[in-house]
């Protein structure tokens, strides 16, 4: 694809990809209009050690699937990092749910654990840490202070797919697990999430409201309870399929961008990169840096005169808390990522030649 400017995110797309999306446009219909789907699903079960499935319009839809599931709801509180895509937050909200925000940790961008025994009351009914950008949270110490205290462990592994914690994948830690394939994300259906679980009274309460809450062992068509029309399309589950079946490679093509990243701007004063714990396999998703020194501009500065030079970047979330709908909380590590750090560019496309270009803009925008 030609292209006049370095773009912040994209997939790769193959022949592979173009052929199975093909394939399911001319065939996947009439006796064969889920044949993708469920082939889709069961093979991401397969990939995750997960027993469950069910893949979804998208993962904020597949969160809100798993929230109603589990049956979240008003006067629950549910206990989240402050620094996440809103949909983390608004899924929960659909329910009635009231966030309870916590700060997260310097390296990993993940809830920090122990912040979250202060914030659980009476009300508290669920933790949803979120895998940000790809790093594992700390499954280990959460799922101790869930047993704990009683209370459910739902993963936002939304930018996780690929990623490890101890091995497996973050779905294996979990009650429930909810992953995305939105177009910039590791692996991508343009839109697109799977809701995951290993608990089968609870994939059959998913499955049940995934599909307008219909019931056809009654009758056809009938409708016995208020669900949701949320599943994934045949098409979609066909490109998923494809990319899943190369997800090492692209696993391998993002944290190779990472290492190039890193190589030209970890040893620099005040550049402080995303940083993968030990026991952990991060995606490499969103290879990311904040500024903590004192340079040239600032990171809102950097990200201008990087797009003034055809490089697009993204800046890292804003602190949830800090939305007009929300009590601000004062996290500190929260506030001071979402104020000084930047997702550098990832589509798949970036080579040595293309991240000596990116890393020398950035030096000489920062005067380093």
């Amino acid at each position: 694809m030609k292209r006049e400017r370095i773009h912040s995110a994209g997939p790769s797309i193959t022949e592979a990809e173009v052929a199975a999306v093909t394939d399911a446009a001319r065939n996947g219909w009439y006796s064969n209009f889920r044949d993708c789907l469920t082939a889709f699903e069961k093979e991401f079960c397969e990939y995750t050690g997960a027993k469950y499935a069910i893949a979804t319009s998208s993962c904020t839809t597949a969160l809100h699937l798993g929230a109603a599931a589990l049956g979240l709801g008003e006067g629950d509180e549910v206990i989240v990092p402050d620094m996440t895509w809103i949909a983390t937050v608004s899924a929960l909200m659909y329910e009635g749910v009231k966030p309870v925000f916590v700060d997260i940790d310097p390296d990993s961008w993940t809830i920090d654990p122990d912040k979250i025994r202060a914030a659980i009351t009476p009300r508290t009914k669920a933790i949803v840490p979120v895998d940000m950008y790809g790093h594992p949270s700390d499954y280990d110490a959460i799922r101790k202070i869930c047993d704990e205290f009683g209370l459910i462990l739902y993963a936002d592994s939304a930018p996780a797919v690929g990623s490890l914690y101890k091995g497996k994948s973050t779905a294996m830690y979990a009650d429930a697990a909810c992953y995305s394939f939105q177009g910039a994300k590791m692996m991508a259906t343009g839109e697109g999430g799977i809701f995951v679980t290993n608990n089968e009274e609870l994939f059959k309460r998913a499955e049940f409201l995934v599909d307008d809450g219909r019931d056809e062992s009654e009758r056809t068509f009938w409708i016995k309870e208020i669900g949701f029309h949320y599943r994934m399309a045949n098409l979609l589950a066909a490109l998923g399929r494809a990319q899943l079946a190369r997800i090492e490679e692209l696993v391998e093509i993002k944290r190779n961008q990472y290492r190039m990243y890193h190589e030209r701007l970890g040893s620099i004063p005040g550049i402080k990169m995303f940083l993968e714990k030990d026991g952990c396999r991060v995606n490499s998703a969103y290879p990311s840096m904040v500024l903590e020194g004192e340079f040239a501009t600032d990171r809102d500065g950097l990200r201008k005169e990087l797009r003034a030079r055809k490089i697009d970047t993204r800046p890292t979330f804003p602190h949830v808390s800090a939305y007009p709908m929300f009590e601000t909380v004062d996290s500190k590590v929260a506030k001071h990522i979402a104020t000084n750090g930047i997702n550098l560019p990832t589509p798949a496309y970036i080579d040595e030649e293309d991240a000596d270009l990116i890393c020398d803009n950035i030096k000489d925008i920062l005067g380093v």
